[in-house]
């Protein structure tokens, strides 16, 4: 039987700038992608723009075999980031929200589809506000990425509702980060893990740090790298596997997606300059 993961949230269509190229992506659609071409069944669900961006987001999915009936399309632009590089490293330039808090009531039908899988994955750029706890009820587990962007305040919020959460701390000491870690166990997240770049990941779990290198990988592009790690991560879980074969699954996977350009490929022309960003 294939679990079955929703990414419930955020989107955006990644621009390289200096490339000429646009990529679908966002966390919670990145891991959806991931997560279906490692043999779940997946679903995503978010508020996507009525413009070209939104719907090379739309034919991405579709062609991934994502399910995206319960999607919003919302009249106007879709999310977008600006990134430049620095070699093979990234640089985000800026953001566009477009369309993608324009949520609405979440209705019996969305609770109902939501109820459908497993496993739900979302993440602080998702705009859900206070939809997220009372949502809590609906999918039998809940997965939240926090990104570098977490802080005191919105941890100690969202935890409660949490099973899995991810955070990204690079520049963190390793007793800073397993400071952190209790600490987000304290404030209620069932298991947590930090993702820290180059010097792999360390999780909390079941009262036991596990602690995970990074893979070594033929790098082309690491954008998507996190969220394909998260993605493999939560599959291994629903498995059965341990927190420690988890974080191994999840450092494997990542460094395959350093090997392509994008969080899934699927990569365009780009052509509408923005002046302003260059």
């Amino acid at each position: 039987m294939a679990w079955r993961l929703l990414g419930l949230g955020d989107n955006t269509v990644d621009t390289y700038v200096d490339r000429g190229l646009q990529f679908p992506g966002g966390n919670a659609v990145n891991v959806a992608v991931q997560a279906k071409r490692l043999g779940a069944e997946t679903g995503y669900l978010g508020c996507i723009g009525s413009d070209e961006a939104g719907m090379l987001l739309c034919d991405a999915l579709r062609q991934e075999g994502v399910d995206t009936s319960r999607c919003r399309i919302r009249l106007g632009r879709n999310a977008r980031a600006f990134i430049g590089h620095d070699g093979q490293d990234r640089r985000f330039l800026r953001s566009e929200r477009g369309v993608r808090g324009e949520w609405g009531a979440f209705d019996t039908e969305d609770l109902s589809y939501i109820a459908g899988y497993d496993l739900v994955h979302s993440s602080i750029y998702s705009e859900l506000g206070e939809a997220l706890p009372p949502m809590r009820g609906a999918p039998r587990r809940l997965s939240y990425d926090f990104s570098e962007r977490w802080t005191a305040e919105n941890l100690a919020a969202t935890l409660p509702a949490v099973d899995i959460a991810f955070l990204s701390h690079p520049s963190a000491s390793d007793a800073e980060c397993r400071t952190l870690l209790e600490r987000c166990i304290g404030w209620g997240a069932g298991m947590v893990v930090a993702t820290r770049g180059a010097r792999g990941a360390l999780a909390l779990a079941g009262g036991r740090f596990h602690e995970q290198p990074a893979r070594p990988a033929s790098v082309v592009d690491t954008l998507g790298a996190g969220d394909g790690f998260i993605a493999a991560f939560l599959l291994a879980i629903l498995d059965g596997s341990g927190t420690a074969a988890a974080l191994a699954a999840g450092a494997d996977h990542a460094a395959q997606v350093c090997g392509y350009q994008g969080g899934f490929g699927h990569g365009v022309a780009w052509t509408q300059v923005d002046a302003a960003v260059l």
